[in-house]
């Protein structure tokens, strides 16, 4: 019995252990909604749940080069190129400063699919330079972080585009079954996801890489191929969060989603996908990001400064991968 009760003892500190961050925030959550009321009301919570929307599908993007011990740098500035792009083809006809004077406004799933076949070349070019050239995924992809930056720059003139048709921003208020769309896209996302990673050979052929991927190709596993998909559909989903967000906001800039990257790979970590490779889940993920967006609704609750914010956020990242370091240490 005692031997029992000392298993459950440990087996509870090692999940706190694991867990602090998620459990810490939703601690701190829990003290600022008894202290603003108005935390937990449903304007508040239905704003939150179209953000975590976004990041969610940004995040589950990444996951997949995560699994597979890589990574994607160039997520926010896809998304915020994949945003500008948006919005040059969803302005409406006849606005003051239309970027293409005689362009036609576009159906909004022209402009979606549209937008992600472009944000798939760039996801192609990272998926060759990483598995052909066998350059870093961190090299890589902040290389191409400048690249994309720069074309939407040189692109844009760095000049704001907005005035988009309704039919384009409706995605951001319309409902369906009084859910609001972007949580609906966000969740059908997901369900591809988990069907992917769960049910699919690519899903299996991702794990393998990312437990060890010398004995992957051994075993026949196609690793080149399957990593340039990876990062294809990366990109791809960036590009879906970058319209997403365009819709949203109702206008983009060279400066929207910047630094998202950062936020998606802290909120994978906490949710639970190893940065040694090869463990992940679609569920954790969107603990992950709904725990991140917490801590950051509740520090604007607690009106502290938004330069502070920026000071947590980088700290939540260290000590996330501090303690899956430590999770990876302790299994070997």
């Amino acid at each position: 019995m005692e031997a029992t009760k000392k298993l459950n003892a440990r087996a509870v500190k090692k999940w706190m252990g694991d867990n602090a961050i998620v459990v810490l925030m939703l601690i701190v959550s829990l003290v600022v909604g008894i202290i603003h009321p108005n935390f937990f009301a449903p304007t508040n919570i239905i704003n939150l749940l179209k953000n975590v929307s976004i990041r969610y599908i940004i995040a589950l993007g990444i996951s997949g080069c995560l699994i597979t011990t890589g990574n994607d740098l160039s997520a926010g500035r896809v998304a915020g190129f994949a945003a500008c792009l948006a919005c040059i083809f969803a302005q409406t006809e006849g606005a003051a400063g239309k970027f293409y004077a005689n362009l036609p406004t576009l159906p909004t799933p022209v402009v979606f699919l549209l937008v992600i076949a472009i944000c798939a070349v760039v996801g192609l070019c990272n998926g060759l330079v990483v598995s052909y050239l066998k350059v870093q995924p961190f090299i890589a992809t902040l290389g191409m972080q400048q690249v994309v930056y720069g074309i939407c720059l040189v692109y844009t003139g760095g000049t704001p585009i907005g005035s988009l048709n309704k039919g384009f921003t409706s995605l951001a208020i319309d409902t369906f079954l009084g859910i609001p769309v972007l949580i609906w896209i966000a969740l059908i996302v997901a369900l591809c996801f988990w069907f992917l990673y769960n049910k699919t050979r690519h899903g299996k052929y991702m794990y393998a890489i990312g437990g060890n991927e010398a004995a992957a190709e051994v075993a026949g596993v196609n690793v080149t191929a399957t990593k340039i998909r990876i990062y294809i559909l990366a990109s791809c989903m960036f590009g879906l969060a970058g319209c997403l967000m365009a819709a949203k906001s109702g206008g983009a800039s060279v400066n929207t989603a910047m630094g998202y990257e950062l936020d998606a790979i802290a909120a994978c970590t906490i949710g639970g996908v190893s940065t040694t490779g090869g463990v992940g889940t679609v569920p954790g993920i969107l603990v992950g990001v709904g725990v991140f967006e917490l801590m950051k609704v509740a520090l604007q609750f607690m009106n502290v400064n938004s330069s502070y914010t920026y000071i947590v956020q980088g700290l939540v990242i260290i000590v996330a991968v501090a303690i899956d370091i430590r999770k990876y240490l302790a299994k070997k």
